[in-house]
């Protein structure tokens, strides 16, 4: 790491605004000194074991809207930028461009960078980078399947379809530039991609994006506009948590005020869980954009203009406004639809009759999905401690025995049963078992959140149930 902030310095990456430079040349080169370090004025890089784990904090009390840390573009690693310094890989891309997608040609030049070794410009960056990722692609059968919920399995599977398809088209290509074999393998670019899609930042000039080094240190926070102060309202459309301006560099932005040794975080966007998971690799355990969606009839989809993505539970249970209007209209005679739909579309109750109906059906769909499904949330709650447990483990076969998931284990050894376990003695577990048991317990904890959501669902569902006629009778 001090190696990385070191050279990001020797770029220019910077924590503060550059200083002005002095008015001639040789008074400039005689002030001018490397610093040891990128940041430690406004940053410093820290550990955050419940949050995300290494990222950066605080160096001193921050602003909102003030400026905490500039990359240069010489320091982004950008398609473009290794290209125009390897005209041989230039050319081969050239020639396989109009075939392949802007992600694609960053995955190969991202590779190519790797292949070149310590004689790569971003040498000390590349091999800073995590060895593996955990995005849903990684995912093995196994870990799939431990979604449980269908939508999600599907998720999974299509991601790593278009992966491999993507890998298989490009080949051509890596093989045209002379990549050794170890690059050339699917595995090599399942990681190539999940460092393109869990860190890379937008730019202008290419969709895939750039990587930067030092900013890709941030954290996630979800986006969440009710944090702005009145104050800052005017400010809202100005104020973004990053980008690349005109001053050749991307600079990124405090998005609140943070306390002297607090987290500072960047928002990447607007996502639920799911897809937290398939792009970056983690889930949050309050997420305020997360949706839950539930399995709804043909009808339902197709009786208004509602897009099917608006038709979805919030985290703390209650359907959303597309969804709620698309029940009523649903649960409504078709005799009658056309004139209460103005009432509806404006999201009022047509009748006590017509909500504890939509209510009632909500219930039953929340409790047969929950029921069809083969694990409780009790029980995902209990095997969530359990995986954290046996991860830090230096006896799991007693810590097995112990926990009343030997049967779930033993699946789980079964799916490994090419790679060899000793649990006679203190000894670790492997390297493979334990990437594989973080895979399972984010699998699990998703699930789990699923069906929390569902039962949040319910209970906010037979509330109104009870207590609707009541209101509506009292007013």
């Amino acid at each position: 790491m001090e190696a990385l902030l070191r050279w990001a310095a020797e770029l220019g990456v910077s924590d503060s605004p550059p200083p002005p430079f002095p008015s001639s040349a040789s008074a400039a080169a005689a002030s001018y000194s490397a610093p040891s370090s990128c940041i430690g004025r406004s940053l410093v890089v820290a550990d955050f074991p419940d949050a995300g784990g290494r990222g950066l904090a605080a160096a001193r009390d921050l602003r909102r809207g003030e400026l905490v840390l500039r990359v240069p573009r010489a320091a982004l690693l950008t398609s473009d930028r290794v290209t125009a310094d390897d005209p041989r890989v230039a050319a081969c891309i050239s020639a396989h461009r109009p075939h392949l997608s802007s992600v694609q040609i960053l995955i190969v030049c991202l590779l190519a960078e790797v292949g070149k070794g310590r004689n790569s410009v971003w040498y000390i960056y590349l091999s800073q980078l995590p060895s593996y990722y955990t995005i849903l692609a990684t995912f093995n059968d196994f870990e799939v399947e431990a979604l449980q919920v269908d939508d999600a399995i599907w998720v999974a599977q299509k991601a790593n379809s278009a992966i491999k398809s993507d890998w298989e088209d490009a080949t051509p290509l890596m093989k045209e530039l002379e990549f050794k074999p170890k690059l050339l393998m699917f595995k090599s670019w399942l990681w190539a991609f999940a460092t393109v899609s869990s860190r890379t930042l937008h730019i202008a000039w290419d969709e895939a994006g750039c990587l930067c080094p030092v900013g890709d240190l941030f954290n996630y926070a979800a986006p969440d506009d009710a944090s702005f102060e009145e104050e800052d309202i005017a400010e809202v459309e100005r104020l973004t948590d990053g980008g690349y301006e005109d001053s050749n560099a991307y600079c990124l932005y405090a998005r609140k005020n943070y306390k002297k040794g607090e987290q500072v975080l960047l928002g990447y966007g607007t996502y639920t869980n799911l897809e937290l998971l398939e792009h970056y690799g983690f889930l949050l355990s309050e997420n305020p954009n997360e949706k839950t969606f539930i399995q709804l009839d043909v009808d339902i989809y197709s009786i208004g203009t509602w897009p099917k993505d608006s038709l979805y539970i919030h985290t703390n249970g209650h359907p959303s406004f597309a969804l709620l209007c698309a029940l009523r209209l649903w649960a409504t005679p078709t005799n009658r639809r056309k004139a209460v739909s103005h009432q509806i579309y404006s999201g009022s109750i047509l009748s006590t009759e017509n909500e504890v109906e939509i209510m009632k059906w909500l219930i039953s769909k929340c409790e047969g999905t929950l029921q069809q499904l083969p694990t409780t949330v009790e029980f995902d709650e209990s095997l969530l401690v359990f995986l954290r447990k046996i991860q830090n483990s230096t006896n799991c076969r007693t810590d097995v025995k112990q926990s009343g998931f030997e049967q779930e284990f033993a699946v789980f050894l079964h799916f490994h049963h090419r790679l060899k376990l000793d649990c006679s003695d203190n000894s670790q577990l492997p390297v493979q078992f334990l990437r594989s048991l973080e895979r399972w317990e984010l699998a699990v904890q998703w699930r789990c959140n699923y069906k929390k959501t569902l039962k949040k669902c319910i209970s906010y569902c037979k509330s109104l149930v009870h207590g609707l006629p009541l209101q509506l009778n009292q007013q």
